[in-house]
């Protein structure tokens, strides 16, 4: 089973490729995915039908005990047999469907194949959170799907109408997941189905269940989702809608209520949802003018159906319920393909226009209405047998109590409304209509509902091709013929049905005797076939009747109500001051967790207040530039007293023995003041015009609280503990498992490397956060180099010379070397001459050319001994990026491009590439993710050489940091730099020319 997935996943990568390489003859391929799995299926049906159910199980996070658990039970093989065959039938009609110049055709493949591979996952998982896992992906590749015409507004309203509702369905049911596996105390599914837990929370539980269910089988109130979204394509509606997605609340029905559907509970909510919904959307279909819409309320109406006779809980219901899923999926996929043949041919799917269609279209009405008599209920089919067993079935339990009585009369009922709307759509879609046309014409002109005045000329009708007619007369076909076997499918279904608590066995037959179902199915056929003759009439009825307000109306209002308070809430809270949510997140976790946690505190305490009086002093200078800083006036001041701060952590770091922690934190301050200082340069000098000597009392009144807090936390914290830390085994496992003696470094790279993947992670995200604020035009160019700036004439670059002339322009003049000097003499800061004289200083450009490879080469010393000495890929990175900041700082930003000409995003992919990737590594020896393998080597020339994979993986965080600082310097350093030129008056001797940058009609370089 994990192959099937690995299958899917496989080809859904490489369905691009293929429909760019075979174009519509893809879906040929495509279709061998889901097709491996109904063949699985297949193959594993003796096991099935022999009890001997076939179980896979992978670990996936041992430490939580999760696990890939996959069975394949009854419910499971059929379910999988299901969502296989008819998604292989979908995706070969998809290659004769679309048109040769369609768009979107490669994500449109892939997203159908992976969705197919969630639905095998799903039905086939057997542990509570991968079922949910698997739950939540199909959510989102239906919104991917019915959202394929993007360009459709009702395509994407549909989409974002189904996701929401969905989600929230399925966060409520991982809440009814996890209440149970906590309850029963293991997540294993099979075990929580076969021994129930018991206690308060289960029915709470169930009901999330149920709730999740419904959402997803589009049962009341939650039904209004699935007709929307019929916006998408008709392969879309035929799979995910008929057979596949909607099916999954379905499963998870059948899944649990052997277990479960004796609480009341369930039962309320199961008779309730199932009838309501089975009759309300029956009655719906009754008035749809759309083909596609008949089908879709009838989807929701046989859902509730199949819902009920699955839920009820007795055996005889099961039966039924079973055999009616694989009816259902059999002639609902069949007839949602049927219109898209018809509305291809016919270029609409208004039955009022269609007419004389199965004329022209005789293969294509003959398999709809094969289909339409399963979907009827009329033999010999599979939806009559299903019927029939459901019938028997529902009899027999209403002579226990009124209640069933209810659930059967709503069940003849609702089987009238499909009689009825079954020969709707077959009527609309392929009669030859004539005069009732053209009184459906005139009964739209006097409502001015549609464009149904120009009835289709049959003479115009397209022939389909043979692609296009044979999955869905396959799928009619085989409706008939598993009609024909009904034993068959009793002994293969039977034994799913017995699990359940009570109840009669159940049998599938063609023909079980007189007696009242008989009867019962008559009265259907002829009340049915009555409503339709009268069907005029009906919708007249239905126009006159009072209209509820109905549930979509209900979900945009409230959609809209939610919008509306949320953009009152932000208005009021969201006020654009940064220092009043910093002091309101403050000033809450001094009253909340800080006052609760130290007042709770019963413990003893001796504080000591240092071990060497060096530390107080350090402490001391950092609380006076501390409170210095908060009354300070002046951005720049504020800032160098902050960093005076960090500057003394650092310090109180080395006195504490922790070399690695202040080294990284010089390192850090250096930048983050350097950047500041950078972000000042656009910025006012004085944070206000007024004293505000008020706020600068407030704001160290607040800084004294938190640190105060965060004082006793750090006191009180390590004397709470009451288990042994798991940082004692670092130092032996560093050396044991890590091969390495800094354990700093060693934690960072291998002990907790999944916490470092995510934090570069962050670093990434917060890099091209920043470049997307900073810069104007497009961020995706290379860094300026000199060349950008030499004048084409002359192949000199430009400088400052800070004198206009008398036009008003600023003169140039070419250095590009000193005049009469040889090469060999050019400048080592090769962009010096971009700056204005104003901004260059020579000491600087010496020292900078003095310091610069010095640093460069201690970054690489600590970058390669940061395994046993202090250093590592994050210090070095810093290190570098400083030597960086130091050649900008001296030559300005064209001096950037010639340091480091690379694109930044080039290093932040490419480490955080090399720092996850190097995981992969420990799986080819064996080991496991992100374990580090060590290898002894002996190297001629060097000796014995201790290499350890980790090594890589500072690599990748070296790459990412100098990428990280690399695109700071150049949005908040050189890009800053670009725009001040601009707004200043000055010459841009960037790629862009100045007039391009000043207009406003200009936007990224390109004119709208």
């Amino acid at each position: 089973m994990l192959l099937l997935l690995v299958a899917h996943l496989l080809m859904a990568l490489a369905a691009p490729l293929l429909v760019s390489v075979l174009h519509r003859r893809a879906f040929w391929v495509m279709a061998l995915a889901p097709a491996s799995a109904a063949a699985y299926a297949l193959a594993h049906t003796p096991q099935v039908m022999a009890g001997d159910f076939p179980t896979e199980s992978v670990a996936w996070v041992p430490s939580l005990g999760l696990e890939l658990a996959f069975r394949l039970d009854t419910l499971s093989w059929f379910m999988l047999l299901l969502v296989g065959g008819v998604g292989a039938l979908v995706l070969v009609y998809c290659s004769a469907y679309f048109s040769r110049t369609a768009a979107g055709l490669r994500r449109f493949g892939a997203v159908l194949t992976a969705f197919a591979g969630t639905m095998v996952g799903l039905v086939t998982a057997d542990d509570l959170l991968l079922l949910f896992v698997f739950w939540e992906l199909t959510t989102v590749f239906s919104y991917l799907l019915i959202s394929h015409y993007a360009d459709r507004k009702a395509s994407r309203r549909a989409a974002m109408q189904a996701i929401v509702v969905t989600t929230a369905g399925g966060l409520a049911m991982l809440v009814g997941l996890v209440i149970l596996g906590e309850a029963a105390g293991t997540y294993r599914l099979s075990d929580v189905v076969a021994h129930p837990p018991e206690g308060g929370a289960v029915p709470v539980a169930v009901a999330l269940l149920l709730v999740g269910a419904a959402t997803k089988s589009a049962l009341i109130p939650f039904h209004f989702w699935l007709p929307a979204a019929m916006a998408a394509p008709t392969p879309v509606s035929a799979y995910l809608h008929a057979a596949a997605m909607v099916k999954a609340g379905v499963y998870l029905v059948a899944r649990f209520a052997p277990a479960y559907a004796e609480l009341p509970v369930w039962q309320v909510m199961v008779i309730t949802l199932g009838t309501g919904t089975m009759l309300l959307g029956g009655y719906r279909a009754l008035r749809q003018h759309d083909l596609k819409l008949v089908l879709a309320f009838g989807t929701v109406s046989q859902l509730g159906l199949i819902i009920l006779l699955v839920g009820l809980g007795t055996r005889g219901a099961a039966l039924a319920g079973l055999a009616m899923i694989g009816a259902h999926a059999m002639f609902k996929a069949a007839l949602f393909l049927v219109v898209g043949i018809v509305d291809a041919a016919t270029g609409t799917r208004d039955l009022r226009r269609l007419t004389g269609v199965g004329r022209r279209l005789p293969v294509t009405a003959t398999a709809a209405a094969l289909a339409t008599l399963s979907m009827m209920g009329f033999p010999p089919f599979a939806g009559y047998v299903a019927k029939e067993a459901a019938l028997e079935s529902l009899v027999h339990g209403a002579e226990d109590g009124w209640v069933d009585q209810v659930v059967l009369w709503a069940f003849v009922v609702g089987s009238v409304l499909t009689v009825a709307y079954s020969l709707r759509f077959w009527w609309g879609a392929f009669a030859s209509k004539g005069p009732a046309t053209e009184r459906g014409a005139a009964t739209d002109r006097r409502t001015g509902s549609g464009d149904v005045e120009h009835p289709v000329d049959p003479g115009e009708v397209e022939r389909p091709s043979v692609l296009l007619v044979g999955p869905p007369a396959i799928l009619a076909l085989l409706g008939l013929a598993a009609a024909l076997l009904p034993h068959l499918g009793e002994a293969i279904l039977g034994p799913y049905a017995e699990t359940y608590p009570e109840g009669e066995p159940g049998h599938l037959t063609l023909w079980g005797g007189f007696g009242l179902p008989v009867v019962l199915t008559l009265g259907v056929y002829v009340v049915g076939a009555l409503l339709f003759w009268a069907r005029e009439r009906v919708e007249r009825f239905q126009a006159r009747a009072p209209h509820v307000v109905e549930a979509d109306v209900v979900y945009r209002r409230t959609m809209r109500r939610l919008d509306e308070i949320a953009a009152d809430v932000t208005a009021a809270t969201q006020r654009g001051s940064l220092p009043f949510y910093l002091g309101a997140i403050l000033v809450v976790m001094v009253i909340g967790p800080g006052i609760a946690g130290l007042a709770g505190w019963r413990g003893e305490l001796e504080v000591k207040l240092w071990d060497r009086p060096a530390q107080m002093v350090v402490v001391v200078a950092i609380a006076v530039a501390t409170i210095l800083a908060t009354r300070a006036r002046r951005r720049l001041k504020a800032v160098l007293l902050v960093g005076a701060a960090g500057y003394g952590n650092a310090a109180l770091f080395l006195l504490h023995g922790a070399p690695d922690l202040a080294m990284t934190q010089v390192l850090v301050e250096t930048v983050t003041l350097a950047v500041m200082v950078l972000v000042l340069r656009r910025l006012p000098p004085y944070f206000s015009d007024r004293p505000l000597a008020v706020s600068r009392y407030v704001r160290l009144g607040i800084g004294v609280a938190v640190g105060v807090v965060m004082m006793g936390f750090a006191i009180v914290a390590p004397l709470a503990r009451t288990a042994l830390p798991v940082s004692i085994d670092f130092p032996s496992e560093a050396d044991e498992f890590g091969g390495g003696k800094n354990v700093v470094n060693v934690t960072l790279v291998d002990i907790r490397a999944w916490d470092t993947v995510g934090e570069i992670s962050v670093l990434l995200v917060a890099a091209t956060g920043v470049a997307s604020l900073v810069f104007l035009r497009r961020r995706s160019g290379e860094i300026p180099r000199l060349r950008a700036t030499e004048d084409l004439s002359t192949r000199q670059p430009k400088v400052w010379s800070g004198t206009p002339d008398p036009g008003g322009a600023l003169r140039t003049r070419g250095t590009g070397a000193r005049e009469g000097a040889s090469p060999a003499m050019r400048p080592w800061l090769r962009a010096e001459s971009t700056l204005a004289p104003q901004r260059r200083s020579v000491i600087f450009e010496v020292v900078t050319r003095l310091v610069f490879h010095s640093m460069i080469v201690f970054a690489l010393y600590l970058l390669f001994s940061g395994h046993n000495s202090p250093g590592g890929g994050f210090a070095a990175g810093l290190l570098v990026g400083i030597a960086l900041l130091v050649r900008y700082l001296a030559g300005g930003r064209y001096e950037l491009g010639e340091a480091a000409p690379v694109h930044p995003g080039l290093l932040l992919g490419t480490g955080l590439f090399l720092s996850a990737g190097v995981g992969l590594l420990a799986l080819l020896a064996g080991g496991e993710v992100l374990q580090s393998v060590i290898l002894d080597l002996h190297v001629p020339v060097l000796g014995e050489v201790h290499l350890v994979t980790s090594l890589f993986f500072d690599i990748g965080v070296f790459l990412l940091v100098i990428g990280l600082v690399l695109d700071i310097l150049r949005s908040l350093g050189g890009e800053l730099d670009r725009q001040a030129e601009i707004t200043d008056g000055d010459l841009d001797t960037g790629p862009e020319s100045e007039l391009e940058a000043l207009d406003p009609t200009v936007i990224g370089g390109e004119r709208p």
